[in-house]
């Protein structure tokens, strides 16, 4: 018995001390409701959430005051006998028909925007960024100095092409990778998501953008387009292992002039790297 306690003692030290370090991007505004919005297409999701919200207040408000009313007029009282209702055919009719008229506005409106966020075209100028999740992190992947992404396949997934590249794809040679995703403001970026092992999701919450990274699959609808600058985080909200607390990366939102400072040492790095083999 005193074996079994010090184990657990110790692997509740081992959980707490590890997860100090990694505690999640902490918030110090607007706590209690989602963080402000800073993609282009964000307002028409916070549109339907705050009607959602709204709309459930009032029904709530509603039910409370009629359940208060029924409360205090059919309490039991001397004199007053119980009465048995059988129903009532109208009441019954509408309380069924408005909820269901509800809930199918809220279908044809959150596919609505569903469809005009996954089935847009694919914006011709925009930054496409190759991220791969896996077990615990993200590897992002630019095109190089061609502007031109190297094709990329889950079937070359290894240890050595970690981004399953093609080796006879000459688009790839100059392509280069980062620890962060970076990308301007204003600018359409195009994000390939992919996975290398278990089910991972790219979370950001001020992008309103929520998509699960599928073994297998590569995820290419997702794209967006920022408002201003803001440095985030990315992590998974998929519960993919034991080191799912730690995996993350970070976001920086910059001027276009900044970014293009940024990618242009990149692909000086690359280029260099490339001389050198």
């Amino acid at each position: 018995m005193n074996f079994l306690l010090r184990i657990l003692s110790i692997t509740s030290l081992l959980l707490v001390g590890g997860a100090m370090p990694a505690l999640a991007e902490q918030r110090t505004s607007n706590l209690y409701w989602a963080p402000p919005n800073i993609t282009v297409g964000g307002e028409k999701i916070d549109s339907l959430l705050n009607f959602i919200f709204v709309l459930t207040l009032v029904v709530f408000i509603l039910t409370q005051v009629v359940y208060v009313i029924y409360l205090i007029s059919y309490r039991r009282r001397p004199g007053h006998k119980a009465h048995y209702s059988h129903g009532n055919n109208t009441l019954e009719f509408w309380w069924t028909i408005i909820p269901t008229a509800v809930f199918l506005l809220l279908a044809v409106w959150s596919n609505r925007i569903w469809f005009e966020l996954t089935e847009s075209p694919i914006a011709p100028d925009a930054i496409t960024v190759d991220i791969v999740s896996y077990q615990f992190g993200w590897d992002l992947r630019y095109a190089g100095a061609d502007g031109q992404l190297g094709a990329g396949d889950v079937k070359r997934f290894s240890l050595e092409n970690k981004f399953g590249v093609d080796p006879a794809d000459p688009a790839g040679k100059d392509d280069f990778t980062s620890t962060e995703l970076v990308i301007p403001v204003g600018k359409p970026v195009h994000v390939l998501l992919r996975s290398r092992d278990v089910i991972h999701s790219f979370y950001v919450p001020s992008f309103r953008l929520y998509q699960d990274a599928v073994p297998g699959r590569t995820i290419k609808w997702m794209q967006f387009t920022t408002t201003r600058t803001a440095d985030l985080e990315l992590a998974c909200s998929q519960l993919c292992g034991t080191g799912h607390y730690n995996m993350k990366a970070k976001i920086r939102v910059v001027p276009v002039e900044e970014y293009e400072k940024w990618y242009a040492g990149k692909v000086a790095a690359a280029q260099a790297a490339a001389a050198s083999l």
